[in-house]
């Protein structure tokens, strides 16, 4: 997790709940991989390859975070995700194939859509509450 200070300032992650720095994980990894097609798109070897990296580090980052004790089922199928995810990554580099990439982004895109949602209950129960109807 060292390079984590190199793309997140120390003291904004800090700040941040354990649910907006899980979302930005996976903002961060989302980056990256798009970092990466961009690469290969210019045919860029080694930005295409620190990219591959670094989305290979934040997506392990999540697969460490996981607390398989109590997140059960869900830890146990992020688990799998993450895996694939870190799997398909190596293909990259070797294929030079963006799909691989696309492919990492649709997987990761509606879990970092559920953490952002869920980061804004966090910060505003109020917003989130039930309504009460009167009949």
């Amino acid at each position: 997790m060292a390079k984590l200070a190199t793309w997140i300032r120390t003291n904004d992650l800090l700040d941040m709940s354990p649910s907006r720095m899980v979302a930005t994980l996976y903002d961060e990894a989302i980056a990256a991989l798009q970092d990466t097609k961009q690469a290969i798109a210019w045919n860029d070897i080694e930005s295409r390859c620190n990219a591959v990296s670094l989305a290979h580090e934040l997506v392990g980052a999540l697969y460490l975070c996981l607390d398989n004790e109590r997140g059960g089922k869900v830890a146990e199928n992020l688990a799998s995700i993450y895996g694939f995810i870190l799997q398909r990554l190596h293909r990259i580099n070797f294929e030079n194939d963006p799909s691989i990439a696309d492919e990492a982004i649709g997987l990761l895109t509606p879990l970092r859509d559920s953490w952002v949602e869920l980061d804004h209950k966090i910060e505003n129960p109020e917003a989130h509450a039930p309504v009460a109807v009167a009949s």
